[in-house]
């Protein structure tokens, strides 16, 4: 009724119900009734799960992190009533309307459309509590697993990400993203801090993430959100980028001008844009050796834009309107998803 507007016997009409003794009374549209609320049924969550446009990701994908989060999702939930102080005893009160398998789907539908509690509520018919409790458990779970490369590889840390690229003999890309969020309140602590600094003009108020792809494209590491008026330099040496192309493997490691100066700093493995040897009045061979040049350095860059273009066709990364303090869990639970899907897609399919 919260959608539509229209009460549940007005509904009788438009499917045909029938009676389940397991299931009590259920439609042909995949519903079914139970304690007096909807709950998602069966077809439902198969539809869900079949169509790769409502999830952004295939079965398969979405078999495996839900195979591996749901036995560490009970152990969370009740080490946190453990943990704070209770005035009952732990497992009192009323059960969880929602399973794990919807849990995760309502997790995952809200990061590739980003559509709100209230909607998720209605579809999963539960209390729109319910569902911003269950996505604010689950969604740190896809963040932990870091970034799937091959079958039992991840990525979850830049030095591990290093010796990857050194032991593969590939070439890292590396570029910042941000992520407009809602500005914070007047009278609010580093209210400016969010404000990025590539735009003056428009003074957009955003979040900031640092991509790593290879050579393909391949979504290798997404760090935690940071404030956008840090800038992409700045939060390159925070990740430790200087001291692990230093102390580890040599590693080529493609970036924009807005890392100029990390090149003498890790003795060239950072490559940047060439410089213009010319300020003022610059000869017709020099700037056409510059122009060929900057073309042939952003023609290999390009694939890390590719990389964060397939990142943000998740609508919570576009814009985000909820609180900025989930950024991080979000931009990271969105790129080890990616990960896993293009890990997915180039693999060789399995014939019969």
């Amino acid at each position: 009724m919260r959608l539509t507007g229209v009460r549940l016997t007005a509904l009788d009409t438009i499917a045909s119900p029938s009676y389940d003794l397991v299931h009590g009374w259920r439609w042909d549209v995949g519903f079914a009734i139970v304690d007096h609320g909807w709950v998602v049924g069966t077809a439902a969550r198969a539809a869900i799960i079949s169509d790769r446009g409502i999830t952004g990701l295939s079965a398969e994908v979405i078999a495996e992190p839900g195979a591996e989060s749901d036995p560490l999702w009970p152990d969370r939930h009740q080490a946190r009533l453990v943990a704070r102080p209770r005035k009952r005893a732990v497992g009192a009160g009323a059960e969880h309307r929602l399973v794990f398998i919807d849990r995760l789907l309502a997790t995952l539908v809200h990061l590739r459309h980003g559509v709100i509690h209230d909607v998720l509520a209605c579809w999963f018919g539960v209390n729109r509590s319910t569902v911003t409790r269950a996505i604010g458990e689950v969604r740190p779970l896809p963040a932990e697993r870091g970034c799937t490369i091959s079958q039992g590889l991840r990525l979850r840390t830049l030095a591990e990400v290093i010796d990857h690229l050194g032991i593969s003999g590939q070439t890292g890309i590396i570029d910042g993203t941000e992520i407009h969020v809602r500005r914070p309140a007047v009278g609010r602590k580093d209210r400016d801090r969010i404000v990025s600094g590539r735009n003056n003009r428009n003074k957009q108020n955003a979040v900031k993430a640092m991509v790593l792809t290879d050579a393909e494209g391949q979504m290798l590491l997404c760090s935690p959100a940071e404030p956008a008026s840090c800038a992409d330099i700045t939060h390159a040496r925070q990740l430790g980028l200087v001291e692990h192309l230093v102390d580890g493997p040599v590693v080529e490691i493609l970036a924009d001008a807005g890392c100029q100066g990390l090149g003498a700093q890790t003795g060239g493995r950072v490559v940047m844009p060439p410089h213009r040897r010319f300020k003022k009045n610059p000869p017709g061979w020099c700037e056409e050796n510059h122009e060929r040049q900057r073309k042939a350095h952003f023609s290999r860059r390009i694939r890390v834009e590719q990389g964060i273009a397939h990142l943000k066709d998740r609508r919570a990364l576009a814009r985000h309107l909820g609180r900025r303090e989930h950024m991080s869990d979000i931009v990271q639970a969105a790129a080890g998803l990616l990960a896993h899907q293009q890990t997915a897609d180039l693999s060789p399919k399995s014939t019969s």
